[in-house]
């Protein structure tokens, strides 16, 4: 195939009726008005395209001290990927100043942008139809986005977001081991967000799976099945390499909480209620909740509280026995989310290690119940001291799960190095695109090509004889550097493109001093 270049060569017979050239790269009245209706670093991003490198830090690349962008892996994939970033900041800058797609069209197509080099590079390597069903789809997306998301001017403005979105968290009930699960995968998201100031932050699976104290699959069940159809979280862009995935934090849609719950309880395999028995016909745990997060948040990695060990109950009603002390089971039923059968054996094997006491009908924390100590307090009913708690490494080696975070960070650090490992060696397959920078943009350096073929299987009408049978080749061509091109029905170029693009290739390369 011809090489790639940065400049697309339109063709009449590959124009479309709703799609006109001539106004798109002649820097129109409505291109400069687009512009115009564009904040400054967003037009800066349309005119000069990435100057700083922001986008192209990655798997593949990463900013140096100096403010260069040094390339880590520089294959087409690595410059694709970058390109794509590129062209869907400018989409979601068109969509959030209330711009349209056809707006979107002119300024990725002008040829005087920088930012529209890649959506360039579809149009002339697979035709303009090609380039605007992929700009549609970015703009779709884009579109989708903006109107999920909040305009945050200021750190500030950030910081208070997460604070709402932590008060929705330790409001909303969380019932069910799989809700209180989804809850500390939440919180460790929440965690990954404040670090990095905003509902927007980068996290690995591994790494989100070790901040919130459980396994990698029970983690992926979640998202599934809580925190993606709930609208908690929204996963804008899959990781790759060393570079985990993009993440974005919302409040959540009640309609889908109310859904999820519903079909959750339809699918239970307990008996439903009698009302003959005057059995319960709601759930026992209230609408509302009332936790102390950041316990939570603080606990939930030690392996006290691994799956066979204290688990998530008694994280919840730690969390909200520390945001309100002195509660009956019942208002620790609704404050915790946790059913009232769960409360009361939860609360009996924290006692058991000192870490509650309860006065009458009403529990409290003991006064280093943070920090895994208990208290030498007798049972009221039958005198009996328990032994303490010295610590939740000890608590964690009474129930037999010690270690069980170490060996999960070990065996994600085994199968990082193995990923890495794997990268590497497929690395050494791709063929690497070697480019040269000149005037401030790049000239890619036409590579050899394997494809060239003997003269005698030319004819004078431009085919490809079969040297098996003699006779025309009906999906081969031969471009007019005696080189291959084969011509499938996916591409959309006629003969002419593709020779005129692998021509003008070359010609900027034969141009470069």
């Amino acid at each position: 195939m011809p090489h790639p270049t940065a400049h697309p060569h339109y063709s009449p017979s590959a124009s479309r009726p709703d799609f006109s050239p001539p106004e798109a790269t002649t820097g129109s009245h409505t291109t400069l008005q687009g512009l115009a209706s564009l904040p400054k670093p967003a037009a800066d991003l349309v005119l000069l395209g990435d100057l700083t490198g922001r986008y192209a830090t990655g798997s593949y690349s990463r900013l140096a001290p100096d403010g260069r962008t040094v390339t880590l892996r520089a294959d087409r994939q690595g410059a694709a990927e970058h390109g794509h970033r590129i062209t869907a900041a400018i989409a979601c800058h068109v969509a959030r100043v209330g711009g349209s797609l056809d707006q979107l069209i002119r300024l990725l197509l002008h040829p005087e942008h920088e930012g529209g080099r890649h959506a360039r590079s579809i149009a002339l390597r697979s035709g303009q139809s090609r380039a605007l069903d992929y700009i549609r789809r970015v703009w779709a997306s884009a579109s989708a986005t903006v109107s999920t998301t909040l305009t945050l001017g200021s750190r500030h403005d950030a910081y208070e977001v997460l604070a709402a979105l932590r008060d929705r968290i330790e409001t909303t009930p969380w019932r069910g081991e799989r809700g209180r699960t989804a809850l500390r995968v939440l919180r460790a998201h929440l965690n990954f967000a404040e670090v990095a100031g905003g509902p927007l932050h980068h996290a690995s699976e591994r790494q989100t799976a070790e901040e919130a104290g459980i396994s990698r699959m029970t983690l992926r069940v979640v998202y599934e099945t809580v925190l993606k159809p709930c609208g908690w979280l929204r996963r804008l862009r899959v990781g790759h390499g060393r570079e985990g995935s993009t993440w974005y934090l919302t409040l959540g849609s009640p309609r889908r909480r109310m859904t999820l719950a519903v079909l959750s309880r339809s699918r239970t395999t307990q008996f439903p209620p009698d009302t003959a028995l005057e059995e319960w016909t709601t759930p026992e745990t209230a609408t509302t909740a009332d936790i102390d997060s950041t316990v939570l948040a603080r606990l939930m990695g030690h392996d006290a509280f691994a799956h066979h060990g204290l688990g998530s109950p008694a994280l919840m009603i730690i969390s909200a026995l520390h945001a309100r002390q002195d509660q009956t089971v019942g208002e620790l039923v609704g404050t915790s989310s946790v059913s009232r059968a769960t409360t009361y054996r939860t609360l009996q094997r924290l006692a058991d290690h000192g870490l509650v006491h309860h006065t009458g009908e009403t529990w409290a924390l003991t006064p280093r119940a943070l920090e895994g100590f208990g208290t030498h307090l007798p049972d009221g009913a039958t005198g009996h001291t328990a032994a303490p708690a010295q610590g939740w490494d000890k608590v964690a080696e009474r129930h037999g799960t010690r270690g069980v975070a170490a060996r999960r960070k070990a065996l994600h650090a085994t199968e990082r190095a193995a990923y890495r490992e794997a990268l590497d060696r497929l690395a050494e397959h791709c063929s690497k695109a070697v480019v040269l920078v000149r005037d401030g943009r790049q000239v890619l350096v036409p590579a050899p090509r394997p494809d060239e073929i003997p003269p005698a299987w030319h004819t004078p009408d431009g085919h490809v004889l079969d040297p098996v049978t003699g006779r025309p080749a009906a999906d081969w061509r031969v471009a007019t550097d005696g080189r291959l091109i084969f011509i499938t029905p996916a591409d959309q170029r006629t003969y002419d493109e593709l020779a005129a693009a692998h021509t003008q290739a070359l010609s900027e390369w034969e141009s470069t001093p």
